[in-house]
């Protein structure tokens, strides 16, 4: 069945985290920037409780955080068997609100919500949200063993659930703004699989993918993305099932366009494509909007050759930075996200 999906006609948003430490101010700027489709900030140099995995672990079974030390562990004094009985119970009666994220977690979340509460569009608007990817989350923590715990069935099948809930808990919340949410599900830790990951069986990857998508669309209207921004086996990431695709089209176009077949079905099956044109970890302020603009026609033109038209691939179609920026300068973090903004859609429209 073909998804009903909105014309994005290349809309700009961002991919999550920030250099910035001022949170009313870096909310204000986005929405200024991105008013059709603006997102939270993850302000990852404020607070290591805004760290990819520590910002989406509150509620989860067994795990601690320790702030001082860094790090976000399985906890040696939990007893698992208990606290697996009393996740379910909360997961299984659908108690949502157990698994919020607080404000001292994603401060930006709370007050992007209270800004946009006084903003308008005239035009079909959306608001981004993110989550840590459950191959990511789970490949990240060592359990008592000193394996990633992804090894752990038991363990590793509750944090994906919970990662679901929580995001479902998310998009409760985005749905207050009265715009569409789009939740990406981020996954660095897919960069590169095949070698890195030799371990970890790709129908495993697709199912924990799969687990996350299927719950988020059962329970809401909300369109679910997936973000890699390095190279990986983009016809897995597709067969997954997400209503948007996130790369890094600055860095590697050329290892995306290597899918021709699997990008072609699933543009004309009704899904859309997050070109990261914008480079964040190579940034240099050199780049120009003709330089981007030219990569991202060279890559519609290969698309086109399977027998996709401009006009879907265009109303496919967002913009992004190739990654976060939370490594960026402020500056350069700046000079990016005025770049991408000022991309002009009507150039493909």
């Amino acid at each position: 069945m073909v998804k009903t999906l909105p014309n994005f006609g290349f809309t700009a948003t961002g991919i999550g985290s920030v250099p910035f430490l001022e949170v009313e101010a870096t909310c204000k700027e986005i929405i200024g920037l991105f008013p059709r489709m603006p997102y939270w900030p993850q302000f990852v140099k404020r607070s290591y409780l805004e760290d990819m995995s520590v910002q989406y672990s509150e509620g989860l079974p067994l795990l601690e955080v320790n702030e001082e030390k860094r790090t976000l562990s399985v906890s040696r004094t939990g007893e698992r068997e208990s606290e697996l009985v009393a996740f379910y119970e909360r997961v299984f009666s659908e108690d949502i609100e157990s698994f919020a994220i607080s404000e001292a977690y994603a401060p930006g979340l709370y007050t992007l919500m209270t800004f946009l509460g006084e903003s308008h569009s005239d035009q079909e608007s959306y608001v981004k949200g993110q989550t840590v990817g459950p191959v990511t989350f789970t490949s990240g923590i060592l359990g008592l063993d000193g394996k990633a715990i992804i090894h752990d069935p038991e363990l590793s099948e509750a944090m994906v659930r919970g990662l679901a809930i929580k995001a479902l808990w998310q998009v409760r919340l985005l749905e207050k703004s009265g715009r569409r949410p789009i939740i990406f599900l981020d996954e660095p830790s897919l960069s590169g699989f095949g070698s890195a990951f030799a371990s970890i069986q790709r129908q495993d990857v697709i199912d924990k993918l799969q687990m996350m998508i299927s719950y988020i669309k059962d329970h809401s209207d909300c369109l679910v993305g997936i973000h890699c921004c390095g190279n990986t086996d983009w016809a897995m990431i597709m067969a997954a099932g997400p209503d948007i695709i996130n790369f890094d089209a600055f860095e590697f176009m050329e290892h995306f366009l290597l899918y021709p077949k699997d990008i072609a079905s699933f543009l004309q099956e009704g899904g859309a494509i997050a070109w990261g044109i914008v480079p964040t970890s190579g940034f240099t302020g050199d780049e120009s909007e003709k330089e981007l603009l030219k990569k991202i026609a060279e890559g519609i033109d290969t698309i086109k050759k399977t027998g996709v038209v401009s006009q879907t691939i265009a109303e496919r179609s967002i913009f992004t930075p190739s990654c976060g920026m939370g490594s960026m300068t402020s500056l350069n973090a700046r000079s990016a996200m005025s770049l991408l903004a000022r991309l002009p859609a009507e150039y493909f429209v």
